[in-house]
């Protein structure tokens, strides 16, 4: 009898560590189901819609109670768009991918986000999102890096030829949402842009695998929108747009919303884009952008570095950018800044509303295969000020434009840059700041959790 009674307590104790219970990783679920267990097929044919919508249902009923996970395992697994809930975690196993289906009628509209007004390829409302989610609290998506998939052929296929009365959904957008870890996870194919943490806080990104063709449109790595302390490392991206887009809303709807992104890092993040940027901030930055720090980043194959994008219309501001140790590898621009972003969501937005781009810093960055070092364009009556560069090598490509060159309404500080900027950037003689004290984003570490 002992014997069966010392067992029974071994097995408990088993049992407890693969729930994510007794003796497992803080931040791991004790309520764990497959979605097999609500009926989902993994054959890459059978619709799973309504699989996926019973276990987030039956699981946000338990997550009160030490939390919850779906694992999805091995397989390819057909769905429509699906929402998530608090204190819940959606593991992919290896070799599982969530395929995005590719008929429109299984994607409900909904409407545009308050901070733009109307959809942002279209007026009025929007395609869902693929995975989406409001008002949570204490979200992970990770696992063994299996594979979102949002099947974007289609949409952009579309999208080019003029055929789709509404803006299409994001791969991932998450709103009003809290202590948010996407980890170790592939998303592949997006509809439009991939993650969209929108008006979000504490939100951690770590060792994510973005992809989609380099001429795919819109096809945005990371948009932090109007969010507050958000952590970006070790990802790997290649996109038909920016890898990195912050934003804070659109002209006059941004303005009236007025929700900044701040207290952003951006760090040891791969990106490769012909046609878009490293990291872009704006253009939709209506509601401000501030306290972006940026370090041991690597472009390969990109137009630029770090951008910023705004307008006459826009308003708001981009301040406190902090940027240091980027390896750029093949770039058509280091340095790009621009003041004619022209598009607007109406023919509401206040000409008057000029946006504030003051306090960007930039130092120890090494480019090659240089085409042109900087095109640095503020606007009249509204120059970006409190520029600064040091320590910048750009070493030129064979066909290099002979004018690096091309400043108007900007005004700044440089010491040791090559080739010489232009008479915008005065000389000065001290490194450009970068804040020392540390951010607190996310936990110490990521959760270690097996299901």
């Amino acid at each position: 009898m002992a014997a069966r009674r010392a067992a029974l307590q071994v097995a408990v104790v088993l049992l407890a560590l693969c729930a994510g219970g007794i003796g497992a990783s803080p931040g791991c679920r004790k309520h764990v189901r497959r979605v097999t267990e609500y009926g989902a097929v993994g054959d890459g044919r059978t619709l799973n819609t309504a699989a996926f919508a019973r276990a987030v249902a039956d699981l946000g009923r338990r997550a009160g109670d030490g939390g919850a996970a779906l694992v999805v395992p091995e397989g390819r697994w057909l769905t429509g768009p699906f929402n998530l809930t608090s204190h819940f975690t959606l593991f992919l196993h290896r070799g599982a991918e969530i395929l995005a289906s590719q008929d429109l009628e299984d994607w409900p509209l909904i409407a545009p986000l308050p901070s733009y007004g109307r959809g942002r390829d279209e007026p009025g409302p929007r395609y869902s999102n693929f995975i989406g989610g409001s008002n949570l609290t204490d979200v992970t998506i990770s696992g063994y890096n299996g594979t979102i998939n949002g099947q974007g052929q289609v949409w952009w296929d579309k999208f080019h030829a003029k055929q789709l009365d509404y803006t299409r959904g994001y791969l991932l957008e998450l709103l009003y949402s809290r202590d948010i870890i996407i980890s170790n996870v592939t998303f592949v194919d997006a509809p439009s842009w991939n993650l969209h943490p929108t008006y979000c806080t504490n939100v951690t990104i770590s060792g994510v695998t973005i992809l989609a063709p380099v001429h795919s449109p819109n096809t945005d790595g990371i948009d932090p929108d109007s969010s507050s302390h958000v952590k970006i490392e070790d990802c790997y991206i290649v996109s038909g747009d920016d890898c990195i887009a912050v934003k804070s809303g659109w002209d006059e709807y941004g303005i009236k919303f007025n929700m900044p992104s701040q207290h952003i890092v951006v760090r040891r993040l791969t990106c490769i884009s012909p046609t878009s940027a490293m990291i872009a901030l704006g253009s939709e930055m209506s509601g401000g952008i501030q306290d972006v720090r940026v370090e041991d980043n690597t472009a390969i194959d990109t137009e630029s570095a770090v951008r910023i994008k705004s307008g006459v219309g826009r308003g708001g501001f981009v301040r406190d950018v902090f940027v240091r140790r980027l390896s750029l590898h093949t770039m058509k621009w280091v340095f790009w800044m621009t003041g004619n972003y022209g598009q607007h969501p109406d023919n509401s937005s206040d000409p008057k509303a000029l946006p504030e781009v003051t306090g960007i810093n930039y130092r120890d960055v090494f480019a090659e295969n240089v085409t042109m070092a900087g095109r640095m364009e503020g606007i009249p009556n509204d120059p970006y000020t409190g520029i600064c560069m040091s320590n910048i090598t750009a070493q030129l490509a064979p066909k290099a434009k002979k004018l690096q060159w091309n400043c108007t309404d900007v005004q700044g500080v440089a010491s040791g840059v090559s080739p010489e900027p232009c008479p915008e950037l005065g000389a000065e003689g001290k490194p450009c700041t970068f804040p020392e004290e540390e951010l607190v984003i996310g936990p110490p570490e990521l959760p270690k959790c097996t299901y």
